[in-house]
């Protein structure tokens, strides 16, 4: 509830912005194209460095275009069925960077195989959450449930991740991503569960 109502916020904010993109030429998917490339470069440039405070910084800057090109298809009229595939491939590249970004420094430098599995549990089952529902949805079922999604994933790790890089215990952020990775599996679950049974009781 709390993400829906930051989502309300930042769309307000926001919007004055998406117009101005929009005069100035560009298109919703050129503006997701730059915030994945701005995404992943943060995330696998500066947390293998160990920069992880500025590294949230640049990609939270970036990780904003996913709320604007939704403003600007709106506003300019410019829905359409490649600019959501393009945005939902794309959304599954920028988590996947952050991830890895994260497993990169915490095998080497951050010398923390821990958080580094982790990380690395968390990218394989985020992709296999989107991917039950998209091969559901192309089978004709129904499989938007499960109690991890993508907001609330990115969201707690990237807040934990820059507070590590202001010197938070390490631990914290390894217990965020355990969570998450448990809370990914449960979904992942859910949406088998959800699929099979309206594979055997089809309306």
């Amino acid at each position: 509830m709390m993400l829906k109502h930051l989502r309300a916020f930042f769309s307000a904010v926001f919007t004055p912005l998406a117009r101005g993109l929009l005069r100035l030429g560009l298109t919703p998917n050129a503006v997701t194209v730059i915030g994945t490339v701005g995404v992943s470069l943060g995330a696998l440039v500066l947390y293998p460095m160990g920069q992880l405070f500025w590294g949230t910084v640049a990609i939270t800057l970036f990780v904003f275009s996913d709320l604007i090109d939704g403003l600007m298809a709106r506003l300019g009229d410019q829905k359409s069925v490649i600019g959501g595939f393009l945005d939902s491939v794309l959304d599954r590249v920028q988590d996947s960077a952050v991830f890895l970004g994260l497993l990169l420094w915490f095998f080497n430098g951050g010398d923390h195989y821990g958080i580094g599995a982790a990380a690395a549990v968390c990218m394989i089952l985020g992709l296999l959450v989107s991917y039950i529902r998209a091969k559901a949805e192309s089978l004709g079922y129904d499989a938007n449930t499960g109690i991890a999604e993508r907001p609330e994933r990115m969201v707690l790790t990237l807040v934990f991740t820059g507070f590590v890089g202001l010197g938070m215990p390490q631990q914290v952020l390894l217990v965020v991503l355990v969570v998450l990775a448990a809370a990914s599996a449960i979904t992942v679950i859910q949406r088998i569960v959800t699929v099979t049974r309206q594979a055997r009781h089809p309306a």
